[in-house]
């Protein structure tokens, strides 16, 4: 687990003062480039090494609004990490009081530049090692 933490601005708010629920996604990938950054093997690595990880699927439960002003915490866990895919939970939390706001997933696949389904474990193992002693439920 890693934790990220985001103060929230007032171009991310609705009329409401109430995050829109589109920032949500963009908090996650945020949250995610930190843990990639903090295990040691970054997105803009492994994209020169040619290897793509697009979002397959991601969901968000809202609990409770987050508004402007407000900072957060973002707990990220590797959920699974196998030859072709990874798994992402979030924990969107209150930073002052611990109040959960919002969970979330994402799953990404591995390809290479030309859109083709990469074995992650074959074709960059160090990364696969990397990331595999990151898997925490």
């Amino acid at each position: 687990m890693r934790r990220y933490v985001r103060r929230v601005n007032y171009y991310e708010t609705d009329k409401m003062g109430v995050v829109h629920h589109s920032n949500y996604i963009r908090y996650f990938e945020e949250a995610r480039t930190y843990f990639m950054e903090a295990a040691g093997y970054d997105y803009p690595r492994l994209e020169r090494e040619g290897i793509m990880s697009p979002v397959i699927s991601v969901e968000c439960q809202y609990k409770k609004p987050v508004r402007y002003g407000d900072t957060v915490n973002i707990d990220v866990y590797l959920v699974s990490m196998t030859r072709f895919r990874c798994v992402f939970r979030y924990e969107v939390t209150d930073a002052a009081t611990g109040e959960r706001r919002s969970t979330g997933k994402s799953e990404h696949c591995f390809l290479n530049e030309s859109g083709g389904i990469v074995n992650i474990e074959r074709d960059k193992p160090e990364f696969f090692r990397v990331f595999s002693g990151e898997v925490d439920g």
